[in-house]
């Protein structure tokens, strides 16, 4: 505090490297003088990534040379976070024709709309085509919708030009004619104001051929942050560790394929005392980042491929930490404990099941409907699946439901079935039907692991990878099923602190606040 004045403060940002775990500078605010209770107007613009962990830092200075006592409370800082806009909205729009020009010799036309939106050098570049409506000069065409920043960029006044054509089989369509409009004409709806002339020489055509717009409606996209500020919402991380070891029964000792007895370092699973294996270091890099997105951090961790004490039965579901009544780890370095502890007392067995596990957190994500919560199940794998038909199955089903299923190759094995499970060239199907949606993610960890040896890296890299397709399997439950995230509540606001109106006027200050006296 500055001895015979109040304070001159200026805050300062700092972000985190990846690799390095290093601070640096962001940007800085401006100083506000004499003051104990600065609102900055500087703002900090920063790109947000559901897939890493990006850690800020805020660093509050003085100008003026501070006095203070060792340890004494130096007053709250208060961060407000908003989504940028940058023009979200959709417009969903049907348009018809009215006596269309007749181009067929032994037909009418088979007309369709080619819209355009005009650049800031006068050229045109196409944004929408519509539906080609057979044999006829009065076509409905479908309602379709396009991002305004499609359409025009977010100018409500930049123009927009539609073309009509007639289709012909071998591409060479016939011109009918064109019109050009703008966002804000179109905003009027269905009026006399958007009945458009589209002949290309109006003297030669006894009768006026006409688009009319039929309907305009504006949507706004929701976003991945819109549920995150709207709750409450929860993203449930449930981890899997396939932990297989095929047990030869005619020369009873465990075969040297992966992983491998635990406590030898050939293993996936050995444990060293110097570095994480990696089977670790996947769980970590994932959960570190979805367990912020949890509120009480508690995760069910299951394991399969294993005969369970003190019978030895083989079990495809079993929970890690020895409690199937209670298989909930605090948070994911719970999870990696039990992990360990786990290694030590089952007995790694095979065959390898995916299904179990995969219907066991279908089951939880089968009784929320509400959008409320989301379920995330990561399966860590060596590679070796020998349910393939039932796993294919289990994901048709699951594909419904919001959950989504992330799967990390560790090892040096063939991952061809993983790739097939992850659907991104090939729609998963199950018995003549296909999945709903596509909630797989594969990805092999071997692909990320730093050549230097930097593991934090690595783990950011796979990390980055295996969860950077969440987000947009989250929104395509929420839109499919036309869940709206709820209103974000009003920001957070200290005890003592002082609120504002509307108005931009303090209010519910207490006595003798600087504020109060500059009203």
């Amino acid at each position: 505090m500055d001895t015979f004045s109040k304070s001159d403060p200026i805050c300062v940002l700092y972000t985190q490297g990846i690799g390095n775990k290093e601070w640096r500078e962001f940007g800085r605010t401006e100083v506000i003088e004499n003051t104990l209770n600065p609102e900055f107007v500087r703002k900090f613009i920063l790109d947000y990534f559901f897939e890493e962990r990006q850690n800020l830092r805020f660093d509050l200075r003085m100008e003026k040379p501070l006095v203070g006592i060792p340890g004494k409370k130096c007053g709250n800082i208060i961060v407000k976070a908003e989504e940028m806009g940058n023009c979200r909205e959709s417009v969903m729009m049907q348009f018809c024709g009215n006596k269309l020009d007749k181009k067929d010799f032994f037909g009418k036309s088979d007309p369709f709309l080619v819209f355009y939106r005009s650049n800031e050098d006068g050229t045109f570049t196409i944004c929408h085509k519509t539906e080609v409506v057979k044999n006829t000069l009065n076509p409905v065409w479908q309602a379709f919708k396009i991002p305004v920043r499609a359409l025009c960029n977010g100018d409500y006044d930049r123009t927009i030009k539609i073309e009509c054509y007639d289709w012909e089989r071998d591409g060479s369509h016939d011109f009918i004619g064109e019109f050009s409009t703008s966002y804000r004409e179109l905003s009027r709806g269905q009026s006399q104001f958007n009945v458009y002339e589209v002949s290309p020489v109006p003297s030669l055509y006894q009768y006026c051929l006409q688009v009319t717009l039929l309907s305009f409606l504006v949507d706004i996209e929701v976003t991945f942050l819109d549920y995150i500020k709207g709750g409450p919402f929860y993203i449930w991380l449930c981890c899997s560790i396939i932990v297989p070891c095929y047990y030869c029964p005619i020369i009873y000792h465990y075969c040297t394929c992966f992983p491998g007895n635990p406590a030898q370092p050939t293993s996936l699973h050995y444990m060293s005392p110097y570095q994480m294996n990696a089977y670790a270091m996947a769980l970590k890099a994932v959960g570190e980042i979805i367990q912020d997105y949890d509120s009480d951090k508690m995760f069910p961790a299951l394991g399969f491929g294993a005969k369970l004490p003190p019978d030895g039965r083989v079990s495809h579901e079993f929970a890690l930490n020895g409690n199937p009544q209670n298989p909930y780890c605090a948070g994911i370095d719970g999870v990696m404990e039990a992990y360990y502890q786990s290694l030590k007392s089952v007995c790694l067995y095979g065959p390898t099941n995916f299904s179990p596990v995969i219907n066991h957190v279908a089951r939880y994500a089968a009784s929320v409907n509400d959008g409320s919560q989301y379920f995330v199940l990561l399966i860590i794998t060596d590679g070796v699946i020998s349910d393939m038909a039932q796993t294919k199955e289990s994901i048709v089903n699951a594909s419904c439901l919001p959950m989504s299923i992330i799967i990390v190759g560790v090892g040096p094995a063939e991952f061809d079935a993983m790739i097939e499970l992850d659907g991104d060239e090939v729609r998963i199907s199950s018995r003549g039907r296909y999945a709903e949606r596509d909630i797989v993610q594969f990805v092999p960890f071997r692909d990320y692991i730093d050549r230097t040896g930097n593991h934090i890296l690595s783990m950011a890299r796979l990390a980055k990878d295996v969860l950077a397709e969440i987000p947009d399997q989250f929104l395509s439950y929420m839109r499919t099923r036309g869940i709206k995230p709820l209103p974000a509540p009003p920001p957070y606001t200290p005890p003592g602190y002082p609120v504002q109106s509307p108005d931009g006027h303090p209010l519910n200050t207490p006595p003798g606040h600087p504020l109060q006296t500059q009203i």
